[in-house]
């Protein structure tokens, strides 16, 4: 489980092929800041712009960690098949602040980002999320966007099935500390849904099917 508040930036700096084939995953190398594994063993859980992941190994004299990332997860996610910067979380203690909202590492779908840009001290982020998501999408609540947790402002809905298009504020803080100021328009991101919606959208529609 994870809050959706980033730990650390890190950087995918080697990719491997784990086969030769496209039903193969790869094993990923990411470099993070200094101490940053101090406390991290081999098997704990480390969401990578959003998508929980297990460290395989651990070089900590290099402040690197590897992760093996199976070809399933790899196309359903985006941001992990290149090297660059990644958005990292440690898996949450018992006895953590819950920062941000409870986030499972579970990417429910990709989003495209359709503008970013500088409004005042502060920047706005407008992504178009796949329909399929859409009803989950609400204003002023939770979506982690690369595992960052952040707030809804606006929810539109988008003709032709095209899905809907949500708006949200960030801070200089988030910029400063993420890796979401790296993004522009057409960059893809991972989104997970509100566990809370999802678990309503489950219980209206059970409801729905009774009568």
């Amino acid at each position: 489980m994870f809050t959706g508040i980033i730990t650390g930036v890190g950087r995918i700096v080697a990719i491997h092929s784990l086969g030769s084939t496209s039903h193969h995953g790869k094993r990923l190398t990411i470099e993070t800041p200094v101490d940053y594994l101090n406390d991290v063993g081999l098997g704990d859980s480390i969401a990578l712009n959003g998508a929980c992941m297990t460290a395989v190994s651990i070089d900590a004299a290099q402040h690197q960690f590897s992760i093996d990332i199976s070809a399933e997860s790899l196309d359903k996610t985006s941001g992990l098949t290149e090297l660059g910067r990644v958005n990292l979380e440690k898996a949450l203690r018992a006895n953590d602040r819950l920062g941000g909202h409870i986030v499972s590492g579970h990417v429910d779908g990709i989003g495209s980002v359709a503008y970013f840009a500088e409004v005042g001290e502060s920047w706005e982020l407008r992504i178009t999320a796949p329909q399929a998501l859409g009803k989950y999408m609400a204003y002023k609540g939770s979506i982690t966007v690369n595992g960052v947790s952040l707030t809804v402002n606006q929810v539109s809905d988008l003709d032709d099935q095209q899905g809907c298009e949500i708006s949200i504020n960030i801070i200089p803080h988030t910029i400063e500390n993420t890796a979401l100021g790296s993004l522009k328009a057409g960059s893809q991101v991972n989104l997970e849904i509100d566990t809370v919606a999802r678990y309503v959208e489950r219980m209206l529609s059970s409801e729905t099917l009774k009568k």
